[in-house]
């Protein structure tokens, strides 16, 4: 039988009823004992739907989320000497999270504007993956060592907006980790597909991550496409993925942020951040 694909005009409708109870869009902080909160944004270089540029505004998203290990796209600026654009030293002091180190630049805060940021822990090893395509993409692979010595892997992306370099891209990662240790791993990034099917580069990740569930992010003021995703490698390592949505969240960026708790053992992580 031929599988179903999901219908952008129901998806319209249902996020049309979801808009009507959206309310204030309060939330409550992370309760820690449940496990740690990962989380993926789209950050759209600090520019919001409004058209302003704000990175104040961005940062102060990022607060709301309280996310012990955090995914950013569009961090940086794109062209020329990549640049990051946010203030990391309020980062550090209002959030906790600071930044993966990454080689060979100098002011940008990620890889090809991926970006990822933590609350604590050993950074053991990191993998600046070159994506192919059109445009310039790539993977941001961090491995990470837990307080008991277990190993947890992290790989930010942003896929391309081609149907094809987006199939390539998800091989060259499904590449990199057959080469890899198997270990506990999550992928978390805006990987720009929405569909299902043998046409979907979803389809192409599933034979290692499962096919996630879709949570439609985008656009953020209305959101009708599951853009953004949290994938794992084993069934359980994660919870449910929602959305974070607020006010401020609806403004700052074109996406809004995703957000899972991890069952990893439920261990938090060491106390200090190896930066080299």
């Amino acid at each position: 039988m031929r599988e179903k694909r999901p219908n952008l005009s129901a998806s319209i409708l249902a996020s049309i009823r979801a808009h009507k109870n959206r309310g204030v869009g309060g939330h409550e902080p992370h309760d820690r004992s449940k496990g740690m909160l990962i989380a993926s944004y789209n950050v759209h270089k600090c520019v919001g739907v409004d058209g302003k540029f704000d990175p104040a505004r961005t940062s102060h998203v990022i607060r709301e989320i309280g996310a012990d290990v955090l995914a950013l796209q569009e961090a940086d600026t794109r062209f020329g000497e990549r640049r990051g654009l946010l203030d990391l030293a309020w980062m550090e002091r209002e959030t906790g999270l600071f930044p993966v180190p990454v080689n060979g630049v100098t002011k940008a805060h990620g890889w090809h504007g991926n970006a990822v940021f933590l609350r604590e822990g050993l950074v053991r090893d990191v993998h600046q993956v070159k994506l192919p395509g059109l445009e310039p993409r790539g993977a941001l692979i961090t491995e990470l060592e837990l307080k008991d010595g277990s190993m947890f892997r992290i790989i930010a992306a942003h896929l391309g907006l081609l149907n094809r370099s987006r199939h390539q891209q998800a091989r060259v990662i499904l590449d990199f980790l057959s080469s890899r240790e198997e270990q506990p791993t999550v992928l978390m990034g805006d990987l720009n597909e929405w569909r299902l099917g043998d046409r979907s580069s979803l389809n192409t990740l599933a034979s290692v991550f499962g096919l996630p569930a879709a949570v439609p992010s985008f656009p953020s003021r209305l959101p009708v496409l599951a853009l953004d995703r949290i994938m794992a490698n084993r069934p359980g390592l994660i919870d449910a993925v929602k959305t974070h949505d607020t006010p401020l969240a609806r403004l700052a960026s074109d996406h809004l942020p995703i957000k899972a708790v991890l069952k990893l053992g439920k261990l938090p992580f060491a106390e200090e951040i190896e930066t080299g």
